[in-house]
């Protein structure tokens, strides 16, 4: 009778830990912000937790999925409130299969601009046969994230999808990658997907100043010297900067050239590569920034 009860308790703690759980789960903030810039290699996947709701913002590359998966793990997440998408490159949107299969995801959001892919019509079917309730997001929507934090959008406008993000004659779909500005209290970070300098030059066009400023920056499209235009960090403001990249990427992610712009501008800059996942704590007022391995880079200092 007792190897029967203790065979049961097993069965039972193995269900309540299933999917994306873990034996010691990190739990969301009681109170505060808290966003991580998830270790997913060359792709994106940042967690956004706060006492009410868990929002994940991409979900990496389709070869960094067992990444993405041990992360959830580690933080505990069965269920995602709202699952954004920013655009629809491969990493970016590759882990979602992942996502829906391990956690309970309530709604989802993306910038309509569709594309041909196996990954992106996956993810269009998988949306339509759980039912998941799904929307569009635009320049000017606000999103409630529970316990007073919103996230205010930027860019895309309906003119720039309609576009279909053309330049030059070529399909740039990094131009209409969401771009959103997350607000607790007095605290803001600017989470841009792989928006570019066009994007940026866009953004400043449209929106005051008081709309940009922010204590810390995602930055866009890995660091590539195609984004963080001087004129959008200096209206930014930010001290600190996380950059999302892969380990020796082929794409040489984050360009010198970008690093010596955030040295200019007097930002602390985080890379992934090197710092592994880079979480931001706030509580309205304050915040601070840890890193799981190296340290942060300011004034050329090596991690």
């Amino acid at each position: 009778m007792r190897r029967l009860m203790r065979a049961a308790l097993l069965v039972v703690f193995s269900l309540l830990f299933a999917g994306c759980g873990f034996d010691s789960p990190a739990p969301p903030p009681e109170t505060g912000v808290t966003v991580k810039v998830l270790d997913v290699g060359q792709g994106d996947a940042v967690l956004i937790r706060t006492p009410e709701q868990t929002v994940l913002m991409d979900t990496s590359d389709t070869g960094q999925t067992e990444k993405l998966r041990a992360a959830l793990r580690r933080e505990g997440v069965r269920r995602i409130d709202k699952l954004i998408i920013t655009h629809p490159h491969r990493d970016h949107i590759g882990g979602t299969a992942t996502v829906f299969r391990a956690c309970d995801v309530k709604a989802v959001y993306d910038n309509g601009q569709p594309t041909s892919t196996n990954v992106y019509r996956d993810y269009l079917k998988t949306i339509q046969k759980k039912e998941i309730p799904s929307w569009t997001l635009r320049d000017g929507d606000i999103l409630d994230l529970g316990g007073g934090a919103t996230l205010h959008v930027l860019s895309p406008t309906q003119e720039m999808v309609d576009e279909r993000g053309m330049q030059n004659g070529r399909l740039n779909l990094n131009l209409n990658s969401i771009v959103a500005r997350l607000q607790y209290g007095s605290f803001a970070m600017m989470l841009t997907g792989d928006a570019e300098t066009p994007t940026e030059e866009g953004i400043l066009a449209r929106h005051a100043a008081t709309d940009i400023r922010c204590q810390v920056l995602k930055a866009g499209h890995h660091g590539s010297k195609t984004a963080s235009g001087s004129a959008f960090l200096r209206a930014l403001g930010a001290g600190a900067v996380i950059i999302s990249c892969g380990a020796d990427n082929e794409y040489h992610c984050p360009h010198p050239s970008v690093l010596a712009r955030y040295e200019k501008y007097e930002m602390d800059y985080y890379r992934t590569d090197r710092n592994g996942t880079v979480t931001v704590k706030t509580d309205g007022k304050t915040y601070t920034i840890e890193q799981e391995r190296g340290q942060k880079n300011d004034a050329g200092a090596e991690s």
